[in-house]
């Protein structure tokens, strides 16, 4: 394929993420009708978090959360080392973690939470994820997603590498896999939804081979009810009720990761309705939709995101996402930098 393509490809995903990071911000742990109440319009743009946000008191319009921040740690972990490595990831969370404050917050959820504990005490990072199982993992498996590149192989050990400080369960692993092998395959110019799909449920099975055995409801039968749950419904509206009430979109990896890959098939891999989906669906918005954009994003490159958003999150955040695609490109196509 064109290479500048994938180029185009990878800053689509990256964007993607952050796009719909900062979108889903304002809505995120909401439920629909509260969304309503904050905001009687659908939302398709960036908004300031509404005053008492129960997470994102502060934050302003376009502002990207932990979503992001992590995706990009990580994306900066596989730059230094050419690959996914453990300990470095570890030490770059608890470094995050530490000049975010985010160990006397909410900012971070409840698995990576306990991980970094457990590794500033001492434990081993192979017993500090051993019980991880909610959706910090998918939510900045994107940098991985792009380095696996559609193999699943190679996917799913960057996966189980990547998992490993804080989330290192069979569940979060599979989970994380049908995520990354997602993305890996748009980034390689795949343009077979459901091919995709069936392949990232490729990655789910193996994925489940891996890690601490802990308890969760099946990614892959829970994926098809989603799915289901789209081809049975002609309109928007119903298709979202039933996502929300049928599968969920909480924190728990069983219920993000079969509704982001269904609203991926939802919106035709079109990030901007992807996100505009999940940002007014309810539940985690801002990881659900940071995660559908990631996908999306990758599915259809850069060029489906408004220029204006681009520029609202570049200024914002003052992240420079061309410096990430150039460099993960870098490393796809030569290995190393």
């Amino acid at each position: 394929m064109n290479q500048n393509k994938k180029h185009d490809r990878i800053l689509g995903c990256l964007v993607g993420v952050a796009a719909g990071d900062a979108m889903g911000m304002p809505t995120s742990m909401m439920s629909p009708e509260t969304i309503r109440k904050f905001f009687p319009e659908y939302v398709t743009d960036f908004y300031p978090a509404p005053k008492g946000h129960i997470l994102h008191q502060g934050l302003v319009a376009g502002q990207v959360t932990d979503d992001t921040q992590q995706t990009l740690l990580i994306a900066d972990s596989i730059i230094a080392n050419g690959c996914v490595d453990p300990e470095d990831v570890a030490r770059r969370l608890i470094q995050w973690g530490e000049d975010n404050h985010a160990f006397d917050s909410m900012l971070v959820g409840p698995s990576t939470l306990r991980a970094l504990y457990a590794i500033r005490a001492g434990k081993s990072i192979k017993q500090s994820g051993s019980a991880g199982d909610t959706n910090g993992a998918p939510m900045r498996i994107a940098s991985v997603g792009i380095f696996g590149a559609g193999n699943l192989e190679k996917t799913v050990n960057a996966v189980e590498q990547a998992c490993l400080p804080t989330h290192n369960t069979n569940i979060a692993i599979a989970g994380s896999s049908a995520i990354a092998m997602a993305i890996g395959c748009g980034i390689s110019g795949e343009k077979d939804i459901d091919l995709i799909i069936k392949k990232a449920m490729l990655a789910a099975e193996k994925g489940m081979q891996r890690g601490n055995i802990w308890y969760s409801a099946s990614i892959v039968k829970r994926t098809q009810i989603a799915l289901d749950i789209v081809q049975n419904h002609s309109s928007r509206e119903a298709q979202m009720r039933d996502l929300y009430d049928m599968v969920g979109g909480g924190v728990q990896i069983s219920e993000t990761v079969p509704l982001c890959l269904a609203v991926f098939k939802m919106a035709r891999g079109n990030p901007v309705e992807a996100i505009g989906i999940t940002t007014n669906l309810g539940g985690d918005c801002d990881t659900t939709s940071a995660i559908t954009g990631s996908i999306c994003g990758a599915y259809s490159g850069i060029g489906a995101f408004p220029k204006a958003w681009m520029k609202k999150l570049a200024d914002v955040n003052h992240i420079d996402f061309e410096y990430y695609a150039d460099k993960l490109f870098h490393i796809l196509e030569n290995g190393k930098l």
